[in-house]
């Protein structure tokens, strides 16, 4: 009886040890150990990680899981990770650098920096925000597609950013579209040159 007893308190122990342990384990993440890790499970393009730790970020899900398949179906690469910025004790930035399939079909030698606002509280992300520095060859080309090729991009990226349904197939069709753009681009410089010549 007193063995079984014994064993009893001794579990019990081991138990309430363990507990503490992994609150002074989840004591310990600073905010740029959580915000790492919110890039790392983006960039992993898995869904459930990226919403497990979006739990109570419900107002930023639709948005950055969206974005996180829009990115998974252009290719994005991290080319570089640059050092995070604390814009306050609660926000933190993190500029990624990505190479993609966008840029690729615009032909254009430079590489998109996603900058991930990451608002976290209690050790919790509690919202994320995104912002970059698309270039303006990045706007014209929407604007060509939206104008010249809607069908590409109308019906798929319907409910873009706010949690839409079909995000690959919407950058896939941006992805298209840009390439004609950028054909449609060429063969005007070249119809001009031509012309200049004559």
């Amino acid at each position: 009886m007193r063995t079984g007893l014994t064993i009893s308190i001794l579990i019990l122990l081991f138990s309430c040890n363990n507990n503490s342990n992994k609150s002074i384990q989840l004591s310990q993440q600073t905010n740029i150990d959580i915000g790492n890790k919110f890039i790392n499970a983006f960039y992993s393009f898995n869904k459930d990680s990226l919403q497990t730790i979006l739990n109570d970020a419900k107002e930023s899900q639709p948005e950055i899981l969206y974005y996180q398949k829009w990115a998974e179906c252009a290719n994005y690469k991290i080319v570089s990770r640059a050092k995070y910025v604390e814009k306050n004790d609660s926000t933190i930035i993190f500029p990624i650098t990505v190479e993609d399939d966008l840029m690729a079909a615009l032909k254009i030698d430079f590489n998109v920096t996603d900058s991930f606002h990451i608002s976290i509280k209690n050790g919790i992300i509690r919202s994320v925000k995104t912002s970059s520095n698309d270039i303006n060859t990045y706007y014209q080309a929407k604007d060509w597609v939206n104008k010249n090729r809607p069908e590409l991009v109308e019906k798929p990226c319907e409910g873009i950013w706010e949690g839409g349904p079909t995000p690959c197939e919407c950058v896939l069709g941006m992805i298209k579209g840009f390439t004609e753009f950028t054909n449609d681009k060429n063969l005007t410089q070249n119809l001009t040159q031509t012309s200049r010549r004559n």
